[in-house]
């Protein structure tokens, strides 16, 4: 588990380490439907009207990464919040 600070208040304030060879960590916010989701490369994307089901059907998922491009990337609205490492 991952603590994060967040000044504004905003985003998921727990991530989980996934076993991934595309994500680093996940997190969900059931009350607002947002999945936050670091990747290895740096990048930090908050992915919205994210269902229980379907955060629940990643973290489960055999390849995290193939989830993602198949139900994730592309289908819901999403922010970037950091592109990559500084």
């Amino acid at each position: 588990m991952i603590e994060k600070t967040d000044p504004n208040g905003k985003g998921i304030r727990q991530l989980t380490k996934v076993d991934s060879t595309m994500l680093y960590a996940v997190g969900y916010d059931e009350e607002a439907q947002i999945l936050e989701v670091v990747f290895r490369t740096g990048g930090i994307y908050r992915y919205f009207q994210i269902s229980r089901e379907l955060y629940e059907g990643l973290i489960t998922a055999e390849s995290k990464g193939q989830y993602m491009r198949t139900h994730v990337i592309g289908q819901y609205p999403y922010e970037r919040i950091r592109r990559k490492p500084q």
